[in-house]
């Protein structure tokens, strides 16, 4: 007689009731209508496909986190679901568990890119409007400071002192020194972005108003016996530019609060499209307005001066930032929104209230990171190899006749690809894998500096004879290499942000954030200070006879030049240093990046959550 095993009922029936309740829970998570299978099920191979191209499309992929989940590995009958990773958080126990997945909607392929953009920026339009003006405001005295080099280049100043007055962009590249306190100290009523922000603002139009009735006097005259004092007028913009670097760091801690998780993407894009409007503001607009060769063309009397002047200009935005600023005090609440409504009160992922040495301590543990290390060395070296196109090219144009009006004239048909360019990559860039343009436009921006250097070489035999316009075919082409140029640039930037956005720690927010930033804005200001520095050791000139080609002296020194033209001869350059400094960078920029490509394909792939130190200490 054999024997069998038997349960007893109740533990049947428990056991068939557990399995019954498992089935409803996994039924509400991947079950679908039997009539929605067949479009889900297309909708999910379009989104393998686009996975495996890395090219995340729609709005919900704009994370600050790599997805960390394998569409691939769940088979077709799965749910579309974005997944950002496996996310932890605390229960009232103090145990980590898993959030519950959360089931997105479908992509509906019927919507043009344009409506899916607007449905995933509901609820962030003014913030992504109030974050524009910032940045644009925060972009106007740098462009300003860095027309004061045309301004100077008109009134004969050396490439030597050039250098020196490079100087006063350093403190956007040395901001990291002071970033944790900005991060760390602040008053709660006002907020802990807007109590750096706003007096940050306040002295910056102060700064202006003062410097509005001094300034003139300062950077002296076109036709005066002596130039102006080089290491004087560093001195005074460098203040001006530490407070618009101590606006950037609030501004850019603000960025990864302001806009929800979805879209902290966008900040990247918010940074390049409002710095680029206040620049063009700061730079073009007073370079045009100053000029009196551009006025006089709409004046029946010419005059020696344009329609606005420095001193003027300037006092006119101390006005805007101090009006704008009490604007935003008054009207603008911070809110948290990259913690989502759903989220508990207390959840890791809110920002952390980090006392001074707390936040350089959490700042040396950042920098200590083995891919921070990677990341310093490719932000530090990577901007060589432009050093010399983007720092010596526009000298050499005013010196070879261009006004620099006309220059800055440039900007006019630059600035609306500078503002759509942005906008344009925002899909790739915003994906897990934006550095993959960075890679695209290097090799394209070295090629575009050789350009450059073979469009200088010609410049002279463009110059109409007798004459000191040039032919109209000079600036169409210069336009063209222009254009050309600013896709480049901004293609790197645009990705570089983007990166930094994503890894960046929204719990400390304006440290992580500005330490990338300071070191790629290092890596692009000692290279420029030090081609400067170098290129006049390697340019020579000869003093050659009035109406000859007769050789009389050297002179490649400012006093041997002045002695040239006084005797009313020519001191022509022989050998241009501009040449060998292009060359030269290019050079280190090609093995820059033969050495580092494959790292930088492998940076992107780290997972997000081994750039978070919090992560590891909590």
């Amino acid at each position: 007689m054999s024997t069998r095993t038997s349960h007893p009922p109740s533990s049947y029936h428990q056991s068939e009731k557990k399995m019954r309740k498992r089935s409803v829970v996994a039924h509400r998570y991947v079950s679908l209508d039997l009539e929605q299978t067949q479009d889900y099920a297309a909708a999910m191979a379009n989104a393998i496909r686009r996975r495996n191209r890395d090219e995340l499309r729609v709005g919900e992929d704009v994370m600050a986190r790599e997805p960390e989940f394998d569409f691939g590995s769940v088979g077709p009958h799965a749910p579309i679901v974005y997944l950002g990773g496996a996310r932890k958080r605390r229960n009232s126990a103090g145990d980590e568990e898993e959030e519950p997945l959360v089931e997105c909607e479908p992509v509906d392929p019927s919507k043009s890119w344009w409506q899916r953009t607007r449905e995933n920026l509901d609820g962030d339009f003014s913030s992504i409007a109030l974050l524009l003006f910032l940045y644009m405001l925060q972009g106007v005295p740098l462009g300003l400071i860095a027309a004061i080099p045309l301004v100077l280049q008109d009134r004969g100043v050396t490439l030597g002192q050039q250098a020196v007055f490079s100087f006063a962009y350093w403190p956007f590249s040395l901001k990291l020194l002071w970033a944790p306190i900005v991060d760390s100290l602040y008053w709660r009523a006002m907020g802990r972005r807007k109590s750096w922000m706003v007096p940050c603002q306040y002295l910056i139009g102060l700064f202006m108003l003062v410097l509005s009735y001094k300034v003139n006097a300062i950077i002296g005259e076109a036709d005066a016996d002596h130039g102006p004092d080089v290491v004087f007028l560093m001195m005074v913009f460098l203040p001006l530019n530490f407070l618009a670097a101590t606006q950037d760091i609030a501004v850019d801690g603000w960025a990864l609060t302001i806009l929800s998780r979805k879209n902290v993407g966008y900040a990247s894009t918010c940074n390049a499209v409002g710095q680029t409007a206040g620049v063009f503001l700061g730079n073009v607009v007073f370079l045009t307005l100053e000029s009196k060769d551009f006025a006089n063309r709409f004046r029946s009397v010419p005059q020696d001066t344009g329609f606005v002047d420095l001193a003027g200009f300037v006092f006119f935005w101390g006005c805007v930032f101090i009006v704008s600023t009490t604007l935003v005090w008054i009207f603008k609440k911070e809110v948290d929104n990259s913690v989502t409504t759903s989220e508990e009160p207390d959840s890791d992922d809110g920002e952390l209230e980090l006392g001074i040495v707390e936040t350089y301590s959490v700042l040396w543990q950042i920098l200590k990171l083995k891919p921070m290390i990677w990341m310093i060395v490719i932000y530090l070296t990577g901007k060589f190899a432009f050093a010399a196109t983007d720092g010596i090219t526009g000298f050499r144009l005013i010196g070879m006749g261009m006004p620099k009006d006309t220059l800055a004239s440039f900007g006019l048909f630059l600035t609306p690809l500078q503002i759509l360019l942005p906008w344009m990559i925002g899909k790739w860039t915003a994906g897990p894998r934006p550095l993959n343009i960075f890679l695209w436009a290097y090799p394209y921006r070295i090629l575009v500096g050789l350009v450059f250097a073979a469009l200088v070489y010609f410049t002279p035999g463009l110059k109409i004879p007798d004459s000191k316009d040039f032919y109209m075919s000079f600036y169409f082409i210069w336009i063209a290499a222009y254009m050309f140029h600013q896709v480049a640039t901004y293609c790197m930037f645009v990705s570089t942000m983007a990166f930094n956005a994503q890894i960046s720690d929204p719990r400390i927010g304006g440290t992580y954030m500005t330490l990338l930033n300071t070191i790629s804005n290092l890596g692009g200001n000692w290279p420029v200070t030090l081609i400067l520095s170098i290129t006049d050791h390697f340019t020579w000139k000869n003093c050659h006879a009035k109406g000859t080609e007769t050789v009389l002296f050297s002179c490649s020194t400012k006093a041997a030049a002045d002695q040239c033209s006084a005797a009313g001869d020519s001191c022509d350059v022989n050998i241009d240093g501009y040449y060998f400094g292009v060359a030269l960078c290019t050079i280190v920029g090609l093995i820059w990046y033969k050495l580092l490509f494959s790292k930088i394909k492998y940076i992107q792939k780290i997972p997000r959550k081994e750039w978070h130190v919090i992560n590891k200490n909590n």
